[in-house]
């Protein structure tokens, strides 16, 4: 099987499929990050990002000898996986049901959370958790990813318009959660 060119991971993914470490690491050190990243931004839990990440790459490993070039690149299917499997965990927080409410890390500032840009950083990324999923899903992976309107639209299953409109509607959103960071 000649690679078209089309996918930079075709070649990898072949290695894969015959059970090459050599590629597993490589393909690892080229996807893995991105993976871990939209995971934990859709998630906002490192531990479960983890375990998204995982299993991505694990049907990748399993789908890897019947992969056939010509269709979706192989880093679109491996962020439809993991988002889809970011989506499932979301349903599933939704129908946890207690007796009890789960125990809370103590929303106060953390002991060295004196560092600006800690704040800061932690004030984005609650704004981005408390996005509508869809929202959250399109600024995830046009400003975070670096994906361009055109993969993330193909990506969500949606036209350029509407990809566009969600992340019109999620920035102005975080404007104004974040409009007191603004002033300050």
């Amino acid at each position: 099987m000649a690679s078209d060119g089309n996918d930079p991971d075709e070649t990898l993914l072949q290695g894969v499929g015959r059970g090459d470490p050599t590629a597993v690491r490589a393909l690892l050190d080229r996807r893995l990050p991105r993976i871990l990243a939209l995971a934990r931004r859709m998630l906002n839990d490192a531990v479960e990002a983890e375990d998204v990440a995982q299993e991505t790459f694990l049907r990748a490993w399993k789908q890897a000898r019947a992969w056939r070039p010509g269709g979706a690149r192989f880093d679109t299917w491996l962020h439809r996986v993991a988002l889809n499997l970011c989506y499932d965990r979301l349903r599933r927080r939704r129908e946890v049901v207690t007796d009890a409410p789960p125990e809370q890390a103590d929303p106060g500032p953390a002991p060295d959370a004196g560092l600006l840009g800690a704040e800061l950083s932690r004030r984005v990324e609650a704004a981005l958790a408390a996005l509508p999923a869809r929202q959250r899903e399109a600024i995830v992976l046009c400003h975070h990813q670096g994906l361009g309107n055109i993969e993330a639209a193909a990506l969500m299953a949606i036209s350029v318009e509407a990809l566009e409109s969600l992340l019109s509607r999620g920035r102005r959103t975080l404007k104004a959660s974040l409009a007191d960071l603004r002033a300050g």
